[in-house]
């Protein structure tokens, strides 16, 4: 993985460098599962977590707000009582050109040479406006689904808003 932090992969830069049959050796996502919960239940309320600014999220950050959001779920409303959903994937493949530190590094790294950089991970380019978390859920655990989307925006890097819907009107 790579040792440069999340900030540096924020801003949305250049063209989508997603065909990974011309790349080798592009690391796995992290996010594996994007349904959680029960996905066929009959749930009458949805809310959704929306992006404030256009970015990118690293697949890192994706798996994080899911974790925290299905698990607060879980502890609070139970596994049958929603329907968790992540609406963005990771197709962008995120670049870094590794140089040496340390002792003697000034006579190994080749500077900017094939500056072109390695694949070190993925990352979902989002818009303005963009749904990111879908939770699906019933009147009782309303409460619990806001603060599970609270949860999930703290681990984005963009501010979010939580947007509630009832079928297919919108509320707030």
């Amino acid at each position: 993985m790579s040792r440069k932090p999340g900030r540096m992969y924020r801003t949305i830069r250049g063209q989508a460098y997603t065909r990974r049959e011309y790349m080798g050796g592009v690391p796995a996502s992290r996010i594996t599962q994007f349904d959680m919960g029960n996905i066929n239940g009959d749930f009458p309320l949805t809310l959704c977590l929306r992006a404030e600014e256009s970015c990118q999220i690293r697949h890192i950050a994706l798996e994080a707000a899911r974790i925290a959001a299905n698990r607060f779920m879980q502890k609070k409303a139970g596994r049958q009582m929603y329907h968790l959903k992540i609406l963005v994937y990771p197709h962008n493949v995120l670049r870094e050109n590794k140089i040496a530190s340390g002792a003697g590094a000034d006579r190994i790294s080749d500077g900017m040479r094939g500056a072109f950089g390695k694949a070190v991970g993925t990352a979902a380019r989002v818009k303005v406006g963009q749904r990111l978390v879908m939770i699906r859920t019933t009147k009782p655990n309303f409460l619990a689904a806001k603060k599970a989307l609270k949860k999930a925006g703290y681990k984005m890097p963009t501010p979010c808003r939580i947007l509630i819907e009832k079928g297919e009107e919108l509320v707030a």
